[in-house]
């Protein structure tokens, strides 16, 4: 329905009651005095209550609720993006994280439970305008699909990317509520809601498991920053603000901001960053750690630790020394736990001596044992100190090191890609690329656990390279992570081949796969012309369909300049609300930046960081990926294609590129149309 009558009247006035109690809510928590007693649990405390207020703003654009279940018991709840209640404590609006509010999502007549309306809102401006009631108990009701759903779906949008709490399907709603402890990862195809899905679990497990996630932290990675800048704002709309967002490349150099000798300043053929990010390096960097572990015949005078204790000196073989060191260094400890264990085995040997010949030494002797001179020595010449920077500068300079850690591993041409063609002079002078900052996280965690996260949300996985997924997967070694991609949307030369490699590289082999290929955000005309491209850069996967009745719109035009068509094509559709995406390949964003320029469109370039979103956005292929807009202009897709190293990886970017449109897409070109395009 969508004529005011009064029981929208009633629905608008239980609003405007939540609106009114959200505010007492949030000043009650403004009015409070942090007192823990003294000046830290102060801190603490006022810290808590600043988060608190933060979650409590409302948003006047938005409504509080988006729906209502009624019950057999005669309860009623609205459903909406956070619990409100009244000053009795009686609630007002529900959580749609709620156990209570499963049903809004997953109830049918054929299983209710315990649901007998479903209400659905619809919504201009933060007012009720409409409602639907779809009765469950009745049989004979027609099955119609939600005009407001599809209203909701379909509603042009600019800025950042929103939450879809009012429209999350069964199928969606039952991974975000997977259990805490299961690694769940999604291929889904484009429209699917996966980048959703999994910022909706995040919310999900820290409503669900506050404490521990809030203490361990949750972690969102994404492709790159304009991605992440598009995404922002869904997680502090749903009430949280705390959950960190990062690319892998941030995350990574975050990580090495403690090591003022290294700098990410360096890049590097693809061929050799591939390399580097192949699983085998992994092995590689293990050995080059354990290999400063010493032989005590060679490092050790007279070949035994010898310790002075009064007018005595006790003797430690070798063969002894050997066999703590084959102990601490095969039990799966890193390196720098196990040297430091190493004196108290030391002094644990020392004390057997001292009781075969009759003493009765106690922890204290030990302890003593452990820090004298002779054992400190001793550890020091059998497992020095390491540091990750100078590990990896020997590795990449040093062609013997290399040759003794890879042997089997890599092959005598793979080594000569490896090594510097003129070293540095020092780890500190070195340029450093992205791939090498990879290979110093992995050799960083040989030498010390890496902390654990309790969630990591990681998008786009399918173009990690395996010692990036290791990267990541080191960060929840505790927890679980929800893992989002595309096989097809695969466009880095080290992209996955398959779901059960990237879970693998993740640490997560158990983790659950499933596949969401009901397209509800790009609509048919858009989805099945890009789906031409599947046979040829996904051949294993199936064919999205979108479920939209709108099948949107589709032009594909030759013209003699695509770049000045593009500019006006794009002035003419800001006659339509919402936001316009520009496509282009790098090497021609200055163009159709100066032709928009000329055309009087003003737009936002997302390869610029911190700028300010308009309405038209003009992207690189290369940053398109995750985005969304409610209609695309892309230019010259041969030029896109021939923009990657090779013709399946620039298909895969077209792909991309041709599968970001809401509502409708223009396709401009002067070149021919690549053949998997035809008809």
């Amino acid at each position: 329905m969508s004529a005011p009558d009064h029981v929208l009247t009633a629905e608008q006035a239980h609003l405007d009651h939540a609106r009114a109690e959200l505010a007492r809510m949030r000043e009650h928590t403004l009015s409070l005095v942090p007192d823990g007693g003294d000046a830290i649990a102060d801190e603490a405390l006022a810290w808590t209550l600043h988060r608190r207020a933060a979650s409590l703003v409302d948003d006047p654009s938005s409504t509080l609720f988006f729906g209502r279940t009624d019950h057999d018991d005669g309860q009623s709840l609205h459903i909406g993006r956070r619990h409100v209640t009244d000053s009795a404590g009686d609630p007002v609006v529900v959580d749609w994280r709620a156990d209570v509010s499963r049903g809004f999502y997953r109830a049918t007549r054929d299983d209710r439970a315990g649901v007998v309306l479903r209400r659905r809102f619809g919504v201009e401006e933060g007012r009720l305008t409409a409602y639907e009631d779809e009765h469950l108990v009745d049989r004979d009701e027609a099955d119609t699909s939600s005009a407001i759903l599809a209203r909701e779906i379909e509603r042009p949008r600019s800025g950042p990317m929103r939450d879809i709490v009012a429209t999350i399907q069964p199928e969606q709603d039952a991974l975000v509520r997977a259990d805490a402890q299961t690694t769940v990862c999604v291929q889904g195809a484009p429209g699917t809601g996966k980048t959703a899905v999994g910022l909706h679990r995040a919310a999900w497990l820290l409503y669900a498991h506050r404490e521990r996630l809030t203490r361990q932290g949750v972690l969102v990675i994404g492709p790159n920053r304009a991605f992440l800048s598009h995404i922002s704002a869904v997680l502090p709309a749903l009430g949280e603000v705390e959950v960190e967002q990062r690319t892998v490349d941030e995350l990574l150099t975050a990580a090495l901001d403690g090591r003022k000798q290294v700098r990410v300043r360096g890049t590097e053929p693809a061929v050799v960053a591939t390399l580097k990010g192949d699983r085998r390096m992994a092995e590689v960097v293990r050995r080059a750690v354990w290999s400063a572990v010493g032989d005590p015949a060679r490092v050790l005078e007279s070949g035994a630790v010898v310790v002075t204790r009064g007018a005595r000196r006790w003797r430690v073989p070798g063969y002894r020394v050997r066999d703590v060191l084959d102990e601490l260094t095969t039990r799966g400890i890193r390196y720098e736990a196990a040297r430091n264990l190493l004196p108290q085995r030391l002094a644990h040997a020392v004390l057997q001596l001292l009781e075969a010949a009759g003493d009765s030494p106690d922890d204290v002797v030990q302890d003593s044992v452990a820090r004298s001179a002779e054992v400190k020595r001793a550890v020091k010449a059998l497992m020095p100190a390491q540091d990750a920077a100078k590990v990896l500068f020997r590795l990449l300079s040093d062609r013997e090191f290399l040759t003794a850690c890879s042997q089997d591993v890599l092959t005598g041409a793979e080594r000569d890609l490896l090594l510097w063609p003129d070293p540095p002079r020092t780890a500190g002078s070195a340029r450093w690329t992205a791939a090498d900052a990879v290979l110093l996280d992995e050799v960083a965690d040989q030498l010390q656990r890496t902390p654990s996260r309790a969630h990591v949300v990681l998008d786009e996985a399918q173009d990690l390279s395996a010692m990036q997924l290791r990267a990541v997967g080191r960060r929840c070694t505790t927890g679980a992570a929800t893992v989002l991609g595309d096989i097809a949307q695969g466009t880095t030369p080290w992209s996955a081949r398959s779901w059960d490699d990237v879970l693998d590289h993740l640490g997560k082999p158990g983790g659950s796969l499933e596949v969401l290929d009901r397209g509800f955000r790009v609509p048919s005309a858009v989805i099945d012309y890009a789906a031409r491209l599947l046979p040829s850069i996904a051949p294993d996967l199936s064919v999205p369909r979108s479920v939209r009745e709108d099948p949107g719109l589709l032009e594909v035009v030759e013209v003699a300049d695509p770049v000045a068509r593009a500019a006006a094509v794009t002035a003419g559709l800001l006659d339509v609300p919402g936001s316009v995406g520009v496509v282009a390949a790098a090497d021609a964003v200055e163009a159709v930046a100066a032709a928009l320029t000329a055309a009087g469109v003003g737009f936002s370039r997302l390869d610029e960081p911190d700028v300010h979103q308009q309405r038209v956005s003009l992207v690189p292929a290369g940053l398109v990926k995750g985005l969304e807009f409610d209609r695309v202009v892309v230019v010259e897709p041969a030029a896109i294609v021939d923009g990657e190293p090779d013709a399946r990886t620039g298909l895969r970017r077209l792909y991309v590129s041709l599968t970001r449109a809401v509502s409708a897409m223009v396709v401009l070109h002067a070149r021919d149309l690549p053949a998997e395009l035809a008809a």
